[in-house]
C-alpha cells in the first residue's frame, strides 16, 4: 500500500525543529500585548471575493496564486493567501472600537514554485492598526516589525520605505508611468511587455533584468507628490529617526498588493540573496476598509513570514536553537508506578519532566534520558523507594555525572539547587 506524504509545496515541522517556531511565536506575542495589540482568529477560508475586491483582481496573488474552490453549497471560497484582508472583513462585521489594534498568526496558502522559506503553506504573523491616519502610527507599526525581528535574533537588515501617495497625487503619476511604459513596452520582460496596461505599478516591483534596467529612466512618485502626502512622509521619517530607526528611501517599493497607500516598507536581509531577502513588510491601506463593504476608514499593518525568518536566522548562523531539554528524566527500576506518580509530582511543582515506558532496563531508560536533553536524572530503585528517597545524576553541564540522595518530600528546593549548578 502506498504511504501518503505532504503535498507538493508544504511539510511537516516536528520536535524540535518546531520549537524553534515556538519561540519566535512567543517572542512576537509578547511584543504585541505590550504595545496592545490583541489576537484576532479568523477563518482560513473566506468568500473570494474578500481577497478578490481587498488584495485586487489584478494582483499576482489573486491572478496566479490564490486557490479557491466552490463548496457543497455553490459557494466561491478562498484559501486565504495573505492576512491582512481577513483581518479588516472582521473589522467591517464587527466595528470594534477604533483604534483596533490587532495581531494574527496564520497559515497562508499560496500556489506558486516551492523554493527555499516559500511554501504553498507557509505561516505568517502580522498585526493591523485601523482608525487612524496619524502618521506617528505608521512610525509604531514599522518600529514594532524592527524590534521583533531583531529580538528573534536577527541583526543583517536593511529597511527601505517609500510614500506611494494618494488619491490626489497617484493619478497624476500613473498616468505618467502609462506614458512611459507605453513607450517602452518593447524593452519590458516578457511578463510586463503585455500585460503593464493592466497594473502599471507591478513593474516597478520587477525584479527581472529588462524591467530592472529601466528604471533609472522612469518616472518617480517622490517628484509628483502632494503636500498633505509628504507631510504625512516626512513625519514617518521624523519618527524612525528619533527611534533610531535605520531606513533606505525606495522609490521602487509597491510591495505587490493592490491596497496600499502612502507609507510602504520592506526589511531585508543582508544575509539572503537580494532578490528574495524579504522578511517582512507592509504598509498603509487607507481604502481598504470601504473596498470590503465599510465606511471610509484608514489602516495600517505589516506581516513576516516565519520560514523566512527562519531561512535569515539561519544564514546568519544565529538560529535560535529552540527549546532546551526537560529538566528532568525519571528512570523507574521498581515496574512504573513511581514513574508515573513522581512524574505528575513533578511537573505539578514547576519542573519539565519525562519518563520511559514498556518497563525497559536502566541502561535503556537512560539512553533515553539522555537522547531527551534532560539535565538530570531521577532514579528511583528498590532501595530508594523503601527510604522514600531519589538518586539524582547530572546528566550534562559542568557538574556532569555528579550524585546527590533527597527525600522525596524536599524534592523541589533540592532540585532547583542542583538544576542550577548544572547549567552552564
Amino acid at each position: 500500500m502506498t504511504a501518503f506524504q505532504a503535498p507538493t509545496g508544504t511539510r511537516d515541522v516536528l520536535a524540535p525543529e518546531s520549537a524553534r517556531i515556538e519561540q519566535l511565536v512567543a517572542t512576537f506575542a509578547g511584543l504585541c500585548r505590550r504595545a496592545a495589540y490583541g489576537l484576532v482568529l479568523s477563518p482560513m477560508f473566506e468568500d473570494a471575493g474578500v481577497f478578490r475586491r481587498g488584495v485586487g483582481e489584478a494582483s499576482d496573488v489573486v491572478t496566479k496564486e490564490m486557490y479557491e474552490f466552490e463548496d457543497r453549497g455553490g459557494r466561491l471560497l478562498a484559501l486565504r493567501p495573505e492576512g491582512t484582508a481577513s483581518v479588516v472583513r472582521a473589522y467591517v462585521q464587527h466595528r470594534p472600537p477604533v483604534p483596533f489594534k490587532s495581531w494574527y498568526v496564520t497559515p497562508a496558502f499560496r500556489y506558486e514554485r516551492p523554493q527555499a522559506g516559500r511554501y504553498r503553506q507557509h505561516h505568517q504573523f502580522g498585526v493591523e492598526a485601523i482608525g487612524s491616519a496619524d502618521p506617528d502610527l505608521d512610525v509604531e507599526v514599522v518600529a514594532l516589525l524592527d524590534e521583533y525581528l531583531r529580538a528573534a535574533g536577527l541583526s543583517k537588515l536593511v529597511l527601505r520605505i517609500n510614500s506611494m501617495g494618494d488619491d490626489e497625487c497617484r493619478p497624476g503619476y500613473l498616468a505618467a508611468l502609462e506614458v512611459f511604459l507605453a513607450a517602452h513596452a518593447d524593452e519590458l520582460c516578457g511578463e510586463h511587455r503585455e500585460g503593464w496596461a493592466r497594473n502599471p505599478l507591478r513593474v516597478l516591483d520587477c525584479k527581472r533584468e529588462e524591467c530592472v534596467a529601466l528604471r533609472p529612466e522612469m518616472p518617480v512618485l517622490s517628484s509628483m507628490r502632494c503636500d498633505n502626502c509628504e507631510h504625512h512622509f516626512a513625519r514617518v521619517v521624523a519618527g524612525l529617526d528619533a527611534l533610531g530607526v535605520g531606513y533606505q528611501f525606495d522609490d521602487f517599493l509597491v510591495r505587490g498588493l493592490d491596497y496600499y497607500t502612502r507609507t510602504t516598507f520592506e526589511f531585508g536581509s543582508l544575509a539572503l540573496q537580494s532578490a528574495q531577502n524579504a522578511v517582512g513588510g507592509g504598509g498603509r491601506y487607507d481604502k481598504l476598509v470601504a473596498a470590503l463593504g465599510g465606511p471610509e476608514t484608514p489602516g495600517i499593518g505589516f506581516a513576516t513570514g516565519i520560514e523566512r525568518v527562519l531561512l535569515a536566522l539561519d544564514a546568519e548562523g544565529a538560529a535560535p536553537a529552540g527549546e532546551d531539554g526537560v529538566d528532568l528524566f525519571v528512570v523507574d527500576l521498581t515496574g512504573g508506578a513511581s514513574a508515573r506518580d513522581l512524574t505528575h509530582q513533578l511537573r505539578r511543582l514547576g519542573f519539565s519532566a519525562e519518563r520511559a515506558f514498556d518497563q525497559r532496563s536502566m541502561k535503556a531508560q537512560l539512553r533515553q534520558a539522555d537522547r531527551s536533553g534532560a539535565t538530570v536524572a531521577i532514579i528511583v530503585g528498590e532501595d530508594e523507594l523503601a527510604r522514600r528517597q531519589v538518586t539524582a545524576r547530572v546528566l550534562r553541564g559542568p557538574d556532569a555525572h555528579h550524585q546527590e540522595s533527597f527525600d522525596v518530600d524536599d524534592l523541589a528546593p533540592s532540585l532547583q539547587k542542583l538544576l542550577a549548578g548544572a547549567r552552564p
